[in-house]
């Protein structure tokens, strides 16, 4: 099955190269190219990607602005969208994620990564990249939210928090399973419902609760 996706950036060279990248891939076809959000919401809403790939800083309407067009609350069938950036501790990033992005990519993230990226978002998951993101949410977690974090609608079991923590320091569903010695049928049964009971809509927003509410620490 062939990933489709729609690549917005406002740099003609680098919007070329992330084309290029992936469509080097068997199974993703880049259908659509756009220079500024505008332009990248009004191709999303008529082609209908299975993966919106947006630079964060564009003219006009930004990556954040058009994320939250496609992917926000209010949606009702949101697309995925995934962020890159060449900024890591970038607060723009994290507005991204609250605006429903479900994970986000250095620029130099290379290759591997970026399909890696594109693959998960498309299936419903969201690579969260370690090294990255953990810090982000860190920093802003540290910061104080706006707002108190949610309650969970119903408490969480001992083994949801472990899959919790495991979520939120960017483990893949694969690597908790190995690491709780679990089947990924299992993990993904518990990340199902650690979303139902934080109201989150994916693995970034569950990762972005943990942060707000102290439970990583390190």
């Amino acid at each position: 099955m062939t990933v489709r996706v729609i690549v917005a950036d406002d740099q003609e060279i680098v919007r070329t190269g992330l084309t290029m990248i992936l469509n080097a891939q068997p199974d993703i076809d880049v259908v659509a190219e756009a220079a500024d959000g505008r332009r990248a919401v009004e191709l999303a809403r008529r082609l209908r990607p299975d993966v919106c790939l947006f630079d964060i800083r564009m003219p006009g309407v930004d990556g954040i602005q058009a994320t939250r067009a496609l992917a926000g609350p209010a949606v009702e069938d949101p697309l995925a969208v995934v962020v890159i950036t060449t900024f890591d501790l970038d607060d723009y990033v994290y507005a991204a994620l609250r605006a429903g992005a479900r994970g986000f990519l250095l620029k130099d993230a290379g290759a591997d990564l970026l399909s890696q990226a594109v693959h998960a978002a498309a299936d419903g998951d969201a690579l969260i990249a370690p090294s990255v993101t953990a810090r982000l949410l860190r920093t802003f977690a540290h910061a104080g939210p706006a707002s108190s974090p949610r309650r969970p609608v119903e408490a969480l079991t001992d083994r949801e928090e472990q899959v919790l923590l495991a979520v939120a320091r960017g483990r893949t569903n694969s690597e908790i399973a190995g690491d709780l010695h679990i089947s990924l049928s299992t993990v993904k049964t518990h990340i199902t419902s650690l979303m139902a009971k934080l109201g989150a809509r994916n693995r970034v927003e569950i990762a972005i609760w943990a942060y707000e509410t102290g439970r990583v620490r390190n």
